[in-house]
């Protein structure tokens, strides 16, 4: 159904604010139908004057930490100081099964009746990087609906769950005290593409520990190469529970938003990552391509079996796919 609305409804209906075009026009672009990603293709470019106002934020940290919690308060808080919230909520997908369980809006209640959020749950259907692969695109489409706020939830997996960098303006990153992270800290990898952390859960008997963490985290900053717009990454501690610190998360955004305007580097980083999508978008497709030629589907299908049996290695059959190529 979502392929019989015209560009132009689409467009008019997220202006206004449609909440359930804008679910339908997420549902579009996710289509791996090649149709269906053509519309989506000229839906994107037709409301591209629409987008570019909101401010993009990327949270993730590993299983347990309290993302979704740590969310609907943050969202709440936003919501409260006057903004319009939209959180993109990815969950991981069973290599077995490759299905997922999408209950992100479960754990924000709240939140996902407020009438100013977005909540829109989707699968990573075996994208690398914490993301959809068309998780982009999603948010083009929620700043064209109205939000000035993009909140998107990674899987929350580990140290290589860094994409979620390419396509926000803030990276933040959430930790747990007592559990060992601290020393994780002075290594490299997700805490580079940081540009703020944030202790939670830091109430109860947990919050001095919470402080002894925040204070191990700052100084592990100091060892990381400095931020290419000269921003020094912050380190706050908070409580969903509480609801406290969430207030100073938020001024921590807003003092790195105006920083990264006055230099000019959120505009050079925003090309920056349209560039990143470009060469990404043209992967994807130029795969799709290669896998439709006729015959090549089989002769894959033949060579996984040679490799199997041990007849032949992965590197000799990648080269003879290139020289039928």
């Amino acid at each position: 159904m979502a392929s019989t609305i015209s560009i132009e409804q689409y467009r008019e209906g997220l202006q206004q604010g449609n909440i359930a075009l804008l679910s339908r026009a997420i549902t579009l672009i996710e289509s791996r139908r090649p149709d269906h990603q053509r519309q989506a293709a000229r839906l994107i470019d037709a409301i591209l004057p629409d987008t570019g106002k909101s401010v993009r934020i990327g949270i993730t940290g590993v299983p347990g930490v309290g993302k979704s919690t740590f969310i609907e308060a943050f969202g709440m808080q936003l919501i409260e100081s006057g903004k319009k919230v939209a959180v993109l909520a990815i969950d991981p997908s069973s290599s077995i099964s490759k299905g997922s369980i999408l209950g992100d809006k479960t754990r924000m209640g709240q939140l996902s009746v407020h009438p100013h959020a977005f909540i829109r749950p989707s699968a990573a259907s075996g994208s690398l990087g914490g993301l959809t692969y068309k998780t982009r695109e999603a948010t083009l489409l929620c700043e064209a609906a109205g939000f000035d706020t993009i909140i998107i939830e990674t899987v929350g997996v580990g140290q290589s769950e860094t994409e979620v960098s390419h396509i926000t303006d803030f990276f933040l990153l959430l930790m747990l005290a007592g559990a060992g992270d601290e020393l994780q800290g002075i290594k490299r990898g997700i805490m580079e593409m940081a540009d703020g952390l944030v202790i939670t859960k830091a109430d109860g008997e947990n919050k001095e520990k919470a402080k002894a963490a925040r204070s191990e985290y700052a100084r592990a900053l100091h060892f990381l190469p400095p931020h290419p717009s000269g921003w020094i990454p912050e380190v706050k501690v908070c409580s969903a529970y509480d609801q406290t610190g969430i207030a100073e998360v938020q001024a921590m955004i807003e003092r790195y938003m105006a920083h990264q305007q006055a230099n000019g580097y959120l505009e050079q980083n925003r090309s920056e990552q349209n560039r990143f999508a470009f060469r990404r978008l043209l992967g994807e497709q130029l795969q799709q391509i290669l896998y439709s030629k006729p015959g090549l589907k089989e002769e894959v299908q033949l060579l996984e079996q040679e490799i199997r049996n041990g007849r032949l290695s992965p590197y000799s059959a990648v080269d003879r796919i290139i020289q039928q190529l």
